[in-house]
């Protein structure tokens, strides 16, 4: 079977490598675009991606069974996918073009807007292509998913700058800038399993996945449902109320790159089921990911202000969105135990049992936190931030990191009741410790505006952690060893 030569630190750290690469390509993109649009414009871009959300919630839906099916060693489950997942993005795409004009004068979006979201659509396909390639990829050779998106980030930049920055066209360069790299990239992934390609097509297969697809778009609806909140943030908080979140958003996510670190956990449980892989993983990832959010904290004022400098107010939206971003990596690892150890489809799809196991639970959280965000939300919105953009931003913030802390903690509490966890709170701790040292080495720093500054500051404050966390932790310093020696091999 191709997923039991998956190796766990060597496809986790390529993934995790390609991730940070990305994050100059994608600093650089969203420079452009900030520096190039007026407040409302942005709000515009952000608005784009939200509606086409709507448009592309059921795009892992397929993918789901697929992964499962590719990582048990399943032939014809790529092409069966591949072709099935094309078939519902058509018919998505239509559905979006139709209802694109009542979407635009319900937002009360500007006429000379209509062709930028009609020319959105395509991504639709794109994206829903790209999500069935890399399940199949992340169920076989999880790093080339890193490779695949170089390739996008780099074409997205080179031709961002062509159509953003020489041609002074902000939003239409960024929107073709996008359909363009997502191209690329589909295309890189197609070639690389182009031999499952060649299979022929299992209709039984797709039958089988049907049975279990409600569950699937229960819970893909549910998240549309959260994105609600968004909508809301765009009605209601003002003029920037969007885009000051979707700024911070952008710098706080770079955190969740860290749970790349464990992208090749949940397709190495379905088929090893070696459960020390979960304690390497959190070891991996909060290696990173608590450091990452220190410095985002520490740097939070440096970071907004280099991305757009009239934002400069909103670093406490991206100090509360760090935190987010940390809780949502650690509840990440947790639903892939989940996932990875539940053998309800094991032999054959019931959606009645579906709906009794765990991963049903899991599927239910988006409701949960729905249900905590949206009133919460709309309450602040409407008595306490109308109009306000920097409150409102910060408010909604708040609000859905409550909601994410709440579903984090019952989807701990699913994995621990399946399986006993070996939690390293020793190295836990050891991480903690000197994420804090450098934390408040960054805050003692000097503000800065310059982008080199703050990446030399970036740079400081990196060097006094690992060096730190050399000292204090044996475990590390024999981890970083083996995993340099695992890729020099495999290079």
């Amino acid at each position: 079977m191709a997923s039991k030569e998956i190796r766990l630190q060597y496809s986790g750290f390529i993934v995790f490598a390609a991730k940070l690469l990305s994050i100059a390509t994608g600093l650089i993109f969203a420079l452009m675009i900030a520096q190039s649009t007026t407040q409302g414009q942005y709000d515009i871009w952000f608005n784009i991606n939200d509606v086409l959300a709507y448009f592309t919630l059921l795009m892992g839906v397929v993918p789901f069974w697929v992964m499962r099916f590719v990582a048990r060693g399943r032939q014809a489950a790529t092409k069966t996918g591949f072709i099935t997942n094309l078939m519902i993005s058509f018919i998505s795409t239509i559905i979006y073009l139709a209802f694109t004009p009542l979407i635009i004068s319900g937002l009360d979006i500007g006429a000379q807007y209509s062709s930028l979201y009609l020319l959105a659509s395509i991504q639709i396909v794109e994206l829903y292509a790209i999500s069935l390639l890399e399940g199949c990829l992340q169920a076989s050779s999880p790093q080339k998913v890193g490779y695949g998106l170089l390739f996008q980030q780099f074409f997205k930049v080179a031709l961002g700058y062509i159509l953003i920055v020489e041609l002074g066209q902000p939003l239409w360069g960024a929107v073709i800038s996008v359909i363009l790299a997502f191209a690329i990239q589909a295309a890189y992934y197609y070639k690389l399993l182009a031999r499952e390609m060649k299979q022929r097509i299992r209709w039984d297969y797709v039958r089988d996945w049907l049975k279990g697809s409600p569950v699937i778009v229960y819970n893909v609806i549910g998240y549309q449902i959260v994105a609600v909140v968004f909508i809301l943030l765009f009605s209601y908080g003002g003029t920037g109320a969007r885009s000051i979140y979707g700024a911070a958003f952008q710098i706080a996510h770079i955190i969740t790159y860290a749970s790349f670190l464990s992208y090749a956990l949940y397709p190495k449980l379905l088929a090893e089921r070696k459960l020390e892989d979960i304690t390497t993983s959190l070891r991996l990832v909060l290696m990173f990911a608590i450091p990452m959010t220190a410095g985002v904290i520490g740097l939070a004022d440096s970071y907004i202000t280099i991305l757009r400098p009239d934002y400069a107010d909103a670093f406490l939206v991206l100090i509360v969105l760090a935190i987010d971003s940390l809780v949502l990596t650690v509840s990440g690892i947790f639903s892939a135990v989940i996932f990875g150890l539940d053998m309800v489809d094991s032999e054959k799809i019931s959606f009645k049992a579906l709906v009794r196991s765990r991963l049903f639970l899991v599927f239910s959280f988006p409701y949960l936190q729905a249900a905590i965000t949206i009133p919460a939300a709309y309450f602040a919105l409407t008595n306490y931030a109308f109009e306000e953009p920097l409150l409102a931003a910060l408010s909604v913030s708040v609000i859905i990191l409550v909601g994410h802390f709440v579903s984090s903690l019952a989807s701990i509490n699913i994995a621990r009741k399946m399986i006993r966890i070996n939690v390293p709170w020793r190295n836990i701790a050891k991480y903690a410790i000197a994420s804090t040292v450098m934390g408040i080495l960054l805050l003692l720093m000097p503000y800065s505006d310059s982008l080199m500054m703050t990446l030399v500051m970036t740079a400081i404050g990196g060097a006094v952690y690992i060096l730190l966390l050399g000292i204090i932790d044996k475990d590390s310093r024999e981890l970083a060893k083996a995993v340099f020696q695992r890729i020099t091999r495999s290079g």
